[in-house]
């Protein structure tokens, strides 16, 4: 079985799960409940960083850094540090996520006002729901996930919920149907996810290789492959707005030091072009 395809069967029956524990009627009234969730903003200069909490990688194993066992604290890091959003991740299975380490990232950020977005193996839209009933203002979906009735269905909850979407892509087939996709949707973002599915290691190259491939109207948004200043630069040089970053900015000393380094080199890439 193929890496995302266990991670479909895990999250089916996690899906399962949770609609017996907690009804969609319930959720919905959380939503209603809620205040609006923190747009997603892009800096004048146009490189804008989306930092991660990611307690273990499947490739790397777990990843501590300092800070790393409280989200909250971690967050809020992120937050002072620049980064537009926090990507958190949920799956319990392979990055040892949970709903419960969302809704502290929705808690701590609701006062800086910027968003936290579900990171997960989305295949149902109660999982959606979920998100936004636990503060999300963003949620992944992975395009080689689900046919593309199943994709739609996802990002008709989200537009129903005024959430913006990360549409994640490996290669260029993926690419044209987000295309095609974000030719009729608001509040989409395009990203390459550089890691090798079978290997799971990351390849940076393919990065640089699919850039020009990218649908142009929306923004865009390099995945994994960025740790270094260096990095940073090379990918806001290729066209990218932002940068997924999540092991190297979880296995810093100092995470938000990192980033700090991270959206200036972006910045003055962005800035020179």
């Amino acid at each position: 079985m193929s890496f995302l395809a266990e991670m479909a069967v895990g999250s089916r029956r996690r899906v399962e799960a949770a609609r017996r524990g907690t009804p969609e009627a319930e959720l919905l009234a959380r939503v209603r409940a809620l205040p609006p969730a923190p747009r997603l903003a892009q800096h004048a200069q146009r490189f804008d960083l989306i930092a991660e909490v990611k307690l273990r990688s499947p490739a790397a194993g777990v990843l501590a850094g300092r800070g790393g066992e409280d989200p909250a604290a971690r967050v809020t890091a992120y937050a002072r540090a620049g980064a537009a959003a926090v990507s958190v991740l949920t799956e319990p299975s392979r990055f040892d996520g949970s709903m419960e380490h969302l809704t502290l990232a929705a808690k701590a950020l609701a006062s800086s006002g910027v968003p936290a977005m579900r990171k997960d193996f989305l295949v149902d839209p109660y999982q959606v729901l979920e998100a936004r009933a636990a503060g999300a203002g963003g949620v992944l979906v992975i395009l080689r996930m689900l046919p593309r009735e199943g994709i739609e269905s996802l990002l008709d909850c989200a537009e129903g919920l005024d959430m913006f979407v990360l549409l994640e892509a490996f290669d260029a087939q993926d690419l044209e149907l987000a295309a095609r996709i974000a030719e009729s949707r608001s509040r989409i973002l395009v990203g390459i996810n550089c890691r090798d599915l079978t290997t799971l290691q990351v390849v940076p190259e393919r990065l640089f290789e699919l850039a020009r491939r990218l649908p142009s109207n929306v923004p865009r948004v390099a995945e994994s492959g960025v740790a270094t200043p260096d990095d940073a630069r090379r990918v806001a040089e290729a066209g990218y707005d932002y940068a997924l970053v999540g092991s190297a900015l979880m296995a810093a000393t100092d995470p938000a030091a990192l980033a700090s380094e991270l959206l200036a080199a972006g910045r003055r890439a962005r800035s020179a072009g």
